[in-house]
């Protein structure tokens, strides 16, 4: 089952990440291959973040 998350609950939930931080990466989601990997999905306005396909992100190292 896919959880989506909006930026803060990921940053509550995920002490190691900023809001900020995560903020950060979206804004540069086509640079930094965020885009491709399917954690980001907008419904209007609304920015919803699937947890377990962004977490697969950084630990694929497309972060870095």
């Amino acid at each position: 089952m896919t959880t989506f998350v909006s930026v803060k609950q990921l940053a509550d939930r995920q002490p190691a990440l900023t809001t900020n931080g995560i903020r950060h990466v979206i804004f540069n989601k086509e640079k930094n291959g965020l885009d491709k990997s399917g954690a980001i999905c907008r419904i209007g306005k609304k920015l919803l973040i699937d947890e377990a396909k962004f977490i697969e992100w950084i630990q694929s190292g497309a972060a870095a």
